[in-house]
């Protein structure tokens, strides 16, 4: 029977001190910064999510204690358990609530990424999505990310609406985490309607930050580019 120290044991042993120093300043560690205190093993995401895999079957509250460790990698590996403990179809309801009542461990953006569509927005696609709009005026970073990364899960099924709603909340988003992400959203929409995106952007561009609207644009050809960086 696997345990929660077998899944911190072989987190550690794939650990590597090297990675471990250029992840922590990856990620901004240092005072002041925003992932500031964060403890890094030097585990890759794909060795993570194989050993996270293998650890599907421990009991939600033992993940939730994962879930709360100072270490970076262990707390991906809960959030991957969760993912992959939501996907199976069982649980989903609390699985939803224990993401949302824990997500002040969820406090990075590469956290955010690989879980908040997959929980979050894949258990709100058909209801109420009054909760990411509380998300949005939250003053945590994270919790504005998981409103809006949460809205890749219906961008991937061809629903635009919600992410143009909480995109135009950000437009003026301080903080490039906030200002990165709806660009990249946008991005994700028009990759699928390239009409669509641009008809957004032709009413919001002169609105948003140019972080937002360099990575909204980035696929699209030099010319066309220029043309919205020159307004």
């Amino acid at each position: 029977m696997v345990t929660i120290l077998d899944l911190k044991r072989e987190l550690k042993n794939k650990g590597n001190a090297q990675k471990a120093k250029i992840l922590q300043r990856f990620f901004k560690t240092g005072k002041g910064e925003y992932g500031y205190g964060d403890v890094f093993l030097g585990v890759t995401v794909p060795e993570i999510r194989k050993i996270s895999k293998k650890y599907s079957g421990l009991k939600l509250l033992e993940v939730v204690k994962l879930l709360h460790s100072k270490i970076h990698e262990e707390r991906l590996a809960a959030l991957l358990i969760m993912v992959n403990k939501f996907q199976t179809g069982k649980e989903k309801e609390l699985i939803y609530q224990t993401y949302l009542k824990n997500k002040k461990y969820i406090n990075n953006w590469d956290l955010v990424d690989l879980s908040a569509e997959k929980i979050i927005g894949d258990y709100l696609y058909d209801k109420p999505k009054d909760i990411l709009y509380k998300l949005t005026k939250s003053k945590s970073v994270w919790d504005r990310r998981i409103a809006i990364i949460a809205t890749f899960n219906f961008i991937k099924n061809k629903r635009f609406e919600e992410t143009f709603k909480i995109a135009r909340m950000f437009l003026n988003d301080e903080h490039d985490l906030i200002q990165k992400a709806v660009g990249w959203m946008l991005r994700e929409v028009g990759k699928r309607d390239l009409k669509t995106e641009e008809d957004f952007l032709n009413k919001n561009y002169k609105k948003m930050t140019r972080t937002t609207l360099r990575y909204a644009i980035e696929r699209f050809p030099e010319k066309k580019r220029k043309q919205y960086l020159s307004g």
